[in-house]
């Protein structure tokens, strides 16, 4: 059956060359975002790489400690010798006196290692040019604070939401791929971005969930993947990999009359949605009915 589309690589050469370049940028723009993730959630714990302390330190802290002795230990440890380092945390543990910040040398130490950074002009920092500041984090380490984590959440939410429209719009004209596969494929990435943000907001009541956002975001990388190298394949390589190539047994076992897994998956979701209605208007119900009234009753009392 002719599709209703225009197979990727039947586009004119601009057409691919626009889809390629946004694809490739992307590419691009999502690799150096692993590698921010590496130098900063990844030295949370002062060793380099990603871990699950890596994780629970950076949303719920390492409470055994303060949080300026946890970014000395961690990804602040190269910017200072160990010894201005040293200092700076026996100032913390002898309760961060201000008349002590000066006769210590910490006033020194601070304006010379962590002032060029840490300034009113700095955006997203916290400003040391002035005790207060610094002291704000001689604290207890809990980890994320709710209004950091708003305003990551919704940044991460607007924006990578975006680039999976952009992607997944352009693996839509993919034909190696079953409607099933695609919706599927399409639809992970928006699934597994809601999963990553609520479990950072999980991770901060609890460390357990850290393995949920590892995994959210294992799932995003996957789905990203999926569809970036499907959509370069088709347009440029589609006859040495799909005719001649590997990509040939994919489409004889995608072209079986046994029923895959994602038939399966979606046989499911069909299913799961066609209960969707009648259970929000039974949920509804309920609620107008019992529970509502007592919270009115309650409100007046």
């Amino acid at each position: 059956m002719t599709p209703k589309y225009t197979p990727l690589k039947d586009h004119d050469t601009p057409i691919k060359v626009l889809f390629t370049g946004y694809l490739c940028t992307v590419g691009i723009g999502y690799f150096f975002a692993l590698v921010q993730i590496l130098f900063t959630h990844g030295m949370a714990d002062g060793k380099f790489g990603l871990s699950v302390d890596d994780i629970v330190y950076s949303y719920y802290g390492n409470r055994s400690g303060t949080v300026l002795e946890q970014k000395l230990n961690g990804s602040m440890k190269d910017n200072a010798p160990e010894q201005e380092r040293f200092a700076i945390m026996e100032w913390v543990r002898n309760g961060a006196d201000i008349d002590d910040y000066k006769d210590d040398g910490i006033e020194k130490i601070i304006e010379t290692r962590c002032v060029m950074c840490h300034n009113k002009e700095a955006s997203g920092i916290p400003d040391f040019t002035r005790i207060e500041g610094l002291k704000a984090y001689t604290a207890q380490d809990e980890g994320a604070t709710f209004a950091s984590l708003t305003r990551v959440s919704h940044v991460h939410m607007f924006g990578i939401s975006f680039i999976f429209m952009f992607v997944g719009l352009i693996f839509s004209f993919a034909e190696t791929t079953t409607t099933q596969y695609k919706c599927i494929a399409i639809g992970m990435p928006y699934a597994f971005l809601v999963a990553d943000v609520m479990s950072w907001w999980l991770t901060k009541f609890h460390p357990w969930f850290a393995w949920l956002v590892i995994f959210a975001g294992m799932g995003m990388g996957i789905s990203f993947m999926f569809m970036w190298a499907t959509s370069i394949l088709e347009m440029w390589f589609f006859k040495p990999v799909f005719i001649d190539g590997f990509g040939s047994r994919y489409l004889q076992w995608r072209d079986s009359p046994e029923a895959s897994i994602a038939d399966r998956i979606w046989v499911v979701v069909k299913t799961l949605s066609s209960q969707i209605r009648p259970a929000a208007a039974f949920v509804s119900k309920q609620w107008l009915a019992h529970v509502w009234p007592r919270i009115k009753d309650l409100v007046k009392k």
